[in-house]
């Protein structure tokens, strides 16, 4: 029997935009017909019609199959993920009060409706009937990893827990989701509320003109009739340390972004830390995990905490190391430049750069002309799309977008198929959260008939009205990046939408877009869009080669900050509920914070996290989000280096290597094994030798643990 087999009557029919698909281009989102106030209305009747069809497959008399419950489970919801989908990129990239207080209000009964059904005893009990008699179902690959995903998420999820313990889950469940709401919400506001205020012209002396002029109108548009202000980004360090020539004002942006989320008044994070950590440790528990990092790595690729401290611990020594020469190396440079001071961290941006420029002349005022935002989207990001998997792009003006900046495009297969649809939001908004990423406003799915509406969002500073948006290299590489993310989406190939595209481990997800990184300073794929927006010539040779060598500059700090950061994510998920419990705010976390990067064994005193607890969006600001898995960034680091290696040794940017890492990888959803899949691509187990290699950090014990890992998890 199949869902068809369902009463009509018994599912509620919904109304306003959000009730059908909408009727744009591949089903866009028409904003133009969208309002704040349709998604309080939408969401209330998207649960209920989820509710209501739920419902009719537990009432179902039919005996279970895996038509009439694991594929009627995966097409339920479906105007529930129409609102979410809208209403998730609105909240990170255009908010404002109203959507924040929907959002407040309407997180917690999100988190209700999923937990009533992950704990549906009646409906679990149809799941594993299906489970159970799996090896008599001669299920394809896709079928077989559905049944599997679904049925182990809701193990995962209580579904065999007391009912007693149940009850627990669904508390601890709704305080995390208000919890980790008002984190995000205030970390938003206390970012933007932190911005410097610099009241003298003097002090904003080293920042390009462009820069200044962009300080004096955030100034203008606070009211400020004098000097500027400078917003903050979402890491610890902001890109203005590197030229800001006055010391005092460098400490200043500093601090204001180490103590933005703790000034102590509404905006200040630490008590939800202290609330987040103490339920996770609590939830882990009644699960019978001694900790959240435990409970959490399940389904990651790494599978359990040990594997992925383990790969982290053999850094350790020679990145300490590192951080220290570097930190003597500008300490001379301080010296030599008439200080009288030792290097701290709101000095090592300047003074590495001034290091980085001696040893390989590089101007960044003179590189950046050669970076104008548009053309590196189209002539590099694009092109090196087309010379790889023959994709072609058309812009679209005719499509409503929620944003005057939003840039949209038409995106062809290699065949001239449509494939799928993609916006680009590229500038700093104070409405907008910090970072950038990578979403769907439409799934691919064949189940569905859809294609995939993606779109990436970056915080690149706008330059002022009349003058080019130049960018720096660093914007560069993001813009690869989170367009790789994008072709992990644009390739998918799957039947169900919860095994689609990006819908990967953790611990994966990461790894195209860390590998699409690569072809930004790829020489066919640099010279072609790394031109002067003055007079269009090419960026010179040496100029390149410069800029190549310079990458490997600096890996004490910048790779060392996102150790830390990785580090202190898993001290804090690990955690029993007796030592979460003990933590106290705010004096607590900071006192938790400070001894857990003492114990490290790095020098956090002059190279601090990439984030700082109180401001770590990624483990904190959703009930899961990259808690236990901020490690990932490393990890796919490894496979993204090693892959790097395999491009080269095979030839490069070619048709052939790009046609065989989307039908190995980025075409594969996660319908795979990780490992397996992998080795599909590579002929071979990851092997980290190529990352420590690339990052200036070979030998010492332990530089075969990846793949020994490999081995233990499969």
């Amino acid at each position: 029997m199949s869902t068809t087999d369902r009463p009509a009557a018994a599912i509620p029919q919904g109304t306003g935009y959000f009730a059908s698909d909408s009727t744009l281009h591949l089903h866009a989102p028409d904003f133009a017909k969208i309002s704040d106030a349709d998604f309080k209305p939408a969401y209330e009747q998207a649960m209920a019609i989820h509710d209501a069809e739920i419902q009719a497959i537990v009432d179902n008399r039919a005996k279970p199959t895996f038509e009439n419950t694991i594929v009627a489970l995966e097409r339920a919801g479906a105007m529930l993920g129409r609102v979410g989908a809208v209403f998730g990129a609105l909240t990170g990239s255009n908010t404002n009060d109203t959507l924040d207080a929907i959002d407040a209000e309407i997180s917690p009964k999100l988190t209700a409706h999923y937990d009533a059904i992950n704990l549906n005893p009646a409906l679990f009990k149809r799941v594993k009937a299906v489970y159970d008699q799996r090896a008599s179902l001669n299920l394809d690959t896709e079928d077989a990893k559905l049944l599997e995903e679904t049925y182990e998420g809701m193990v995962h999820a209580g579904a065999e827990l007391t009912a007693a313990q149940k009850e627990q889950v669904k508390d601890i469940n709704t305080r995390l989701s208000a919890a980790t709401t008002q984190f995000g919400q205030r970390l938003t506001q206390a970012t933007k509320d932190a911005a410097l205020v610099i009241t003298s012209d003097a002090k904003l002396a080293g920042l390009s003109d462009a820069d200044i002029e962009a300080a004096k109108k955030a100034a203008r548009d606070r009211g400020q009739a004098s000097g500027g202000v400078i917003a903050l980004q979402n890491t610890t360090q902001q890109p203005a340390l590197a030229t800001l020539k006055d010391r005092a004002t460098r400490e200043a942006l500093f601090n204001a972004s180490w103590n933005r989320a703790e000034m102590g008044g509404a905006n200040d994070t630490r008590a939800l830390v202290a609330e987040i950590v103490q339920l996770r440790a609590q939830k882990a528990a009644l699960f019978g995990a001694p900790d959240w990092a435990t409970y959490q790595m399940w389904d990651r690729m790494a599978k359990n905490p040990k594997t992925a401290l383990d790969f982290m611990q053999q850094m350790v020594p020679a990145l300490e190391a590192t951080q220290r020469r570097d930190a003597a190396a500008l300490n001379a440079e301080i010296k030599a430049s008439g200080g009288d001071f030792t290097v701290k961290p709101w000095d090592w941006a300047m003074y590495a750069d001034k290091l980085k420029a001696k040893k390989y002349a590089i101007d960044e005022d003179a590189v950046k002309p050669y970076f104008e935002m548009k053309r590196v989207l189209e002539d590099g990001v694009f092109f090196a799309a087309n010379r790889l998997y023959g994709l072609t792009f058309k812009p679209r003006t005719d499509i409503p977008v929620y944003n005057p900046d939003v840039w949209v495009y038409d995106v062809f297969d290699r065949d001239g198929s449509q494939l799928g649809l993609f916006y680009f939001d590229p500038f700093q908004r104070d409405n907008k959260r910090g970072g950038a990423w990578m979403s769907n406003f439409v799934e691919q799915s064949k189940l569905n008939g859809t294609l995939p509406v993606i779109y990436n969002v970056h915080n690149i500073p706008k330059a002022p009205a009349g003058q080019p948006q130049l960018i720096s290299f660093d914007w560069v590489e993001t813009m690869f990046h989170e367009f790789g993310h994008a072709l992990h989406g644009f390739f998918a190939n799957q039947k169900y939408e919860s095994l689609s595209g990006t819908a990967v481990a953790r611990d994966f997800v990461e790894y195209p877009s860390q590998v699409n990184e690569m072809w930004a300073s790829y020489p066919e794929v640099l010279q072609h869009y790394a031109r002067h927006y003055k007079t269009g010539a090419p960026i010179p040779q040496a100029l390149i080669d410069k800029i190549e060598a310079a990458s490997k500059f600096d890996q004490g700090y910048q790779f060392g900050e996102v150790v830390e950061a990785a580090l202190l994510d898993m001290k804090w998920h690990a955690l029993t509920p007796e030592q979460a419990n003990a933590i106290k705010a705010p004096e607590g976390v900071n006192a938790f914070e400070n001894k857990a990067l003492s114990e490290l064994g790095l020098a956090t005193d002059l190279v601090p996290p990439r984030y700082r607890t109180s401001y770590f969006r990624h483990i904190f600001s959703d009930p899961a989000g990259y808690s236990a898995g901020y490690y990932s960034y490393l990890w796919t680091q490894m496979l993204d280096r090693d892959s790097r290696k395999w491009f080269m040794d095979h030839g490069g940017l070619t048709r052939a290597n790009g046609d065989h890492f989307r039908e190995t990888v980025l075409s594969q959803g996660g319908t795979q094994d990780y490992f397996e899949m992998y080795r599909r691509f590579s002929g071979h187990e990851p092997d980290v030798q190529p990352m420590l290699e690339a990052l200036g950090l070979t030998g010492g014990p332990g530089t075969d643990t990846a793949t020994n890992s490999g081995d233990e998890t499969n």
